[in-house]
């Protein structure tokens, strides 16, 4: 919206210049609304522009600015090598001209073609190629509160630039504020892991300042903006995955990482677990591996709160997590 107010006024500058300039020309009483005219359409032409050349890299516009100023450069040292050179005055000009031309574009060409890295003489000035792109990967409420992105972060596994959207900050800020004690320390716990991701020195951290007000969902805020940063979102909410899915956002599932770094199970493998609490079926009793894995055992609810020994018979892989199926090891000859 702010974007759509400064075109609006910028096309009514340029229509009091196109007033001012065609009343300063005197081409007759109707100059001033030809110049409005005027000044009106080169606005709409000079906004058209601006909105075809979205898609340009701000990387990009820099190395073809710093090319064209370099062969700027060289080119006047060898204009000012010529001036030694006797020759005709217009053929003088005629050649700076065509020197100009020529060392800005190849400059220009240069500069962005580049190498690996594109070095620049000027200190602290770096340059990349295009085609190195960098990762932007935007975080999500859940998987702030949830904590374990700050110990990914720490191990360095992940590389990028970490955005944080102002309208993600004001979701946690109203969790940390609420009356509810439980939602209280979750709000707390995110800002304190934010805090915590900040400290890392090897983590690009930034806060993103656009919202979109027209869209009151969070999700669909992160989406959005997921599509105009071309970034990831990095979440562990089921229902956010499979719609930005759905979107052509990349999502990173916290819980589908926690999933494929769990131990394998095999079936027919035996180990030594502990009954917790029934199961849902008849005569079950479910106990858990060191990882939070759930392990349904058949014909054990007598033996809740001891240590048994069990042999795994399968193992299913869901979207919520990997659950394991065994039966006590007494009872590996029953068929």
């Amino acid at each position: 919206m702010t974007l759509v107010f400064l075109r609006i006024f910028f096309v009514i500058l340029c229509a009091l210049m196109g007033f001012q300039l065609g009343d300063f020309l005197k081409l007759g009483k109707f100059a001033p609304y030809v110049g409005i005219g005027l000044g009106v359409l080169t606005a709409l032409f000079i906004i058209v522009l601006e909105l075809s050349t979205k898609r340009i890299s701000l990387k990009g516009l820099s190395s073809a600015v710093f090319g064209i100023v370099f062969g700027i450069l060289f080119a006047w040292l060898i204009i000012g090598a010529l001036r030694l050179v006797p020759m005709d005055d217009e053929l003088r000009s005629i050649l700076h001209g065509m020197l100009m031309i020529v060392f800005s574009y190849l400059g220009m060409i240069l500069a962005m073609r580049g190498k690996d890295e594109f070095n620049i003489i000027i200190p602290y000035v770096k340059l990349k190629r295009e085609d190195q792109k960098e990762e932007i990967i935007i975080l999500d409420t859940s998987v702030i509160i949830d904590g374990r992105i700050a110990d990914i972060c720490h191990t360095k596994f992940i590389e990028g630039k970490l955005v944080i959207p102002r309208f993600v900050l004001k979701e946690l800020q109203q969790i940390a504020d609420s009356a509810d004690p439980i939602k209280r320390n979750r709000g707390r716990r995110g800002l304190d892991m934010l805090n915590k991701i900040r400290k890392l020195g090897h983590m690009e951290v930034r806060i993103h300042e656009e919202d979109f007000p027209e869209l009151q969902d969070v999700d669909a805020k992160l989406i959005k903006l997921g599509k105009q940063i071309n970034a990831k979102v990095f979440t562990n909410d089921y229902n956010l995955n499979k719609i930005a899915e759905l979107q052509g956002v990349t999502v990173l599932n916290i819980n589908e990482l926690a999933n494929a770094l769990k131990p394998v199970v095999l079936p027919g493998e035996p180990m030594e677990v502990k009954i917790i609490k029934e199961g849902k079926e008849y005569n079950q009793a479910v106990a858990y591996l060191d990882d939070g894995t759930m392990v349904v055992v058949d014909n054990a609810r007598h033996l809740i709160g001891q240590t048994v020994k069990v042999m795994v018979t399968s193992v299913l892989q869901t979207a919520a997590g990997r659950m394991v199926f065994a039966k006590l090891e007494s009872q590996r000859g029953e068929r």
